[in-house]
């Protein structure tokens, strides 16, 4: 019966508008006094603070979101969508595809899903809207293009989820790579389904030469030399992810600067954006500690995890189930926060069904990109309807066909984990 009423009063909480991390941390705070009184109470909360903050990989957040901030001043992105379009653009519904190709390099440097949607909604959707693309198609495949940023390292979703479940921070990035080029994939061939069903929302592009295309690989030089910086240190085992992380928003400011992008005001902003981020970040993991000491002491995750062990269903259904939770979760809450609230209940039962961690750490992400386009809270169709100021319903549509390419990659990645494993299986 407690456990019922703190998880109500959760709910109450963040019905109400409550922030997250307040939620968690009030409903944790009040079941652990009814369970042990004050004295459980005052040890936890003297403790959690510390003990949370005093993480070496918790640097890993704040230094991966600085470097997403100095990209974003340096224009790396618009030149990365110059270049896609430059290859592709001469077929039809090109810039689109650029797009998508223009997401997956902007989500190798950067960790940010909505970050990157508004990068896009900024450089190529007025591109598209110029030449005539279809409103409707054009934002949604910048919408969900911007969902790569959380699968692609370097991932804060990823780095939060290894923080949460102690599992290799390292593998989970790299296990992100081939699923992110998946799904990278499955929206190009989507765009190209629906101009092929619907010719009339994509115009065809231009055609550009061998010598422009190859000039245009200049631009996208500072990306590579990021990517390899960060993915390239942590794959060859020269450095760990915080290292990285430190690696990465140093050269992203030395970028700033030979584009000449960093002043003492855009400097500025760039530090006190990140430690906004990194805080509010900081304070919602802190809450969820406090809530999951609550749940641990009552043993909730033992029972749920025997229960579940106990129903007479193979382990893939059981793991469809569960997956199904997070797509319906992923309708009403921020993926952080879904993350936070769910890893220390669901784990311990995905372990004693047998999966492997890292796997299950990479397919939740995957799953919770189609909650950042699904209605009603898909923030990234909302960052995009800021920049078309077209109707959400509109752009909701328009990237329906999207999520139905990815329930399609979220279930050959849950039947072949092999192709997540692979390449963590292969580090040093």
């Amino acid at each position: 019966m407690l456990v019922l009423f703190v998880l109500l009063l959760l709910g109450v909480l963040l019905v109400i508008g409550l922030p997250v991390a307040f939620g968690m941390a009030v409903s944790g705070a009040v079941g652990l006094y009814l369970y042990g009184g004050m004295p459980i109470l005052s040890g936890i909360l003297s403790t959690t603070p510390l003990t949370t903050a005093n993480s070496y990989e918790m640097i890993t957040i704040p230094m991966f979101i600085l470097m997403a901030e100095f990209v974003i001043l340096s224009g790396i992105a618009s030149d990365l969508f110059r270049a896609a379009t430059i290859w592709v653009g001469r077929v039809r519904g090109g810039v689109a595809m650029a797009t998508a190709i223009a997401g997956a390099g902007f989500g190798a440097i950067s960790g940010s899903s909505t970050a990157a949607a508004a990068t896009l909604a900024a450089t190529s959707l007025p591109e598209m809207i110029k030449q005539g693309y279809e409103p409707k198609l054009a934002g949604g495949v910048v919408a969900i293009s911007g969902t790569l940023a959380m699968l692609i390292p370097p991932s804060v979703a990823l780095i939060l989820y290894g923080i949460l479940a102690d599992v290799s921070i390292s593998a989970l990035l790299i296990g992100g790579i081939i699923p992110g080029l998946i799904v990278t994939v499955a929206i190009i061939l989507t765009v190209w389904i629906l101009v092929i069903l619907w010719p009339e929302s994509a115009p065809g592009g231009r055609s550009y030469s061998f010598a422009e295309k190859f000039a245009s690989l200049k631009r996208v030089g500072p990306m590579l030399v990021l990517f390899l910086a960060i993915t390239g240190t942590i794959y060859s085992g020269i450095a760990t992810p915080t290292e990285a992380s430190g690696i990465g928003a140093f050269i992203a400011m030395l970028l700033a600067i030979r584009e000449r992008k960093l002043t003492p005001s855009t400097l500025w902003a760039a530090l006190r954006n990140s430690a906004q981020t990194s805080c509010m970040i900081l304070f919602i993991i802190l809450g969820a500690h406090v809530f999951g000491y609550f749940i641990t002491i009552t043993r909730v995750t033992n029972d749920l995890s025997e229960w579940v062990a106990a129903l007479p269903l193979a382990p893939l259904a059981i793991m469809a189930l569960i997956l199904v939770g997070y797509i319906i979760l992923g309708f009403f809450m921020d993926q952080i926060a879904i993350l936070i609230l769910t890893v220390p209940v669901v784990l311990p039962i995905v372990l004693k069904l047998g999966f492997d961690p890292i796997w299950f750490g990479v397919i939740v992400v995957v799953t919770a990109e189609v909650g950042m386009v699904t209605p009603p809270l898909g923030m990234n169709v909302f960052v995009v309807a800021r920049y078309t100021r077209r109707p959400l319903g509109e752009l909701f549509r328009g990237v329906m066909p999207h999520v139905w390419a990815h329930l399609v990659v979220i279930a050959l990645l849950t039947l072949f984990p092999g192709i997540i494993l692979w390449l963590p299986s292969t580090m040093r």
